[in-house]
């Protein structure tokens, strides 16, 4: 049983929000242990939102817990944990069954299963949470966000919404052709065999400056191409823009937390209020 460690020493400004840590949580299926931190709303847990962070290490430098002790000021509480990324973030993040071509994401079924049936019912047991799917979303960075919306995708049950930064939709299981530089991508081809599932919602945000990769030459950065991408997939499946889909493009954004930080308070915002964003 991983061990509860220490309440850190927070700011004034978020007195009121206890931040915990287990740096011991292991993953039988992985065989390993990961580092957690633990956001625990001061007002209780019973009508608390349920959010799950990829990448969990970079929460401070994203402003985390003053957006939260925000949102429990006007008496709106969130749990919230964060799975640090481990030194195998390249095997645990993916599409759980098909790894890349480079054989990257090869674990990531396995990872789907520590949050699902390792992660869940440990937080359910020890905290008493019984989070509703339509008061839960998975969030992630990067490769976390790909990894995000397949275990949200995958489990509709648990995770109604989804939150993607800059996310790494590229993937894919052929090495890149130029005769064909949109082919093979893993996680459009994933979606684009599935099928509508009601109540689901899904927040992508990129940045103009995330890279400057245009591997199609049409003048688009590859990020923002392949997330508006992933939106018509999903369209075609008939989710609604602007209702069920929410896209925020930053002018001049780069893939990193700082970025990220600025687009955060948009996120939990849709979330929590049901924003509607116009196309």
């Amino acid at each position: 049983m991983p061990l509860i460690i220490g309440q850190i020493n927070l700011p004034p400004y978020i007195r009121a929000m206890q931040m915990m840590t287990l740096a011991n949580f292991y993953s039988r299926v992985l065989k390993r242990n990961y580092y957690l931190d633990i956001y625990i709303p001061d007002s209780g847990l019973d009508q608390a939102y349920f959010f799950l962070f990829n990448d969990g290490q970079i929460l401070d430098d994203i402003r985390l817990l003053p957006v939260l002790q925000s949102w429990e000021e006007r008496g709106i509480p969130v749990f919230a944990v964060g799975i640090h990324a481990s030194d195998h973030r390249l095997q645990d993040y993916g599409v759980s069954g098909i790894p890349d071509y480079k054989q990257r994401g090869a674990q990531a079924g396995e990872y789907k299963h520590l949050i699902v049936a390792e992660l869940l019912p440990y937080l359910k047991q020890v905290f008493r949470i019984m989070p509703e799917p339509d008061r839960s979303a998975i969030i992630g960075f990067s490769l976390g966000g790909l990894s995000a919306l397949d275990i949200g995708w995958s489990h509709p049950e648990i995770f109604t919404q989804v939150g993607v930064f800059s996310g790494s939709f590229w993937w894919r299981s052929k090495a890149f052709s130029p005769t064909h530089p949109d082919a093979h991508r893993i996680m459009h081809e994933r979606l684009s065999r599935s099928f509508y599932k009601p109540g689901m919602r899904f927040w992508f945000q990129t940045g103009t400056d995330d890279e400057s990769s245009d591997r199609n030459n049409n003048g688009v950065i590859d990020s923002i191409d392949d997330t508006q991408d992933v939106i018509r997939v999903l369209e075609s499946l008939g989710y609604e823009n602007g209702k069920d889909i929410a896209y925020l493009e930053i002018a001049g954004g780069r893939h990193e937390p700082g970025t990220w930080a600025d687009a955060f308070p948009q996120l939990i915002q849709w979330i929590i209020n049901k924003t509607s964003y116009a196309k």
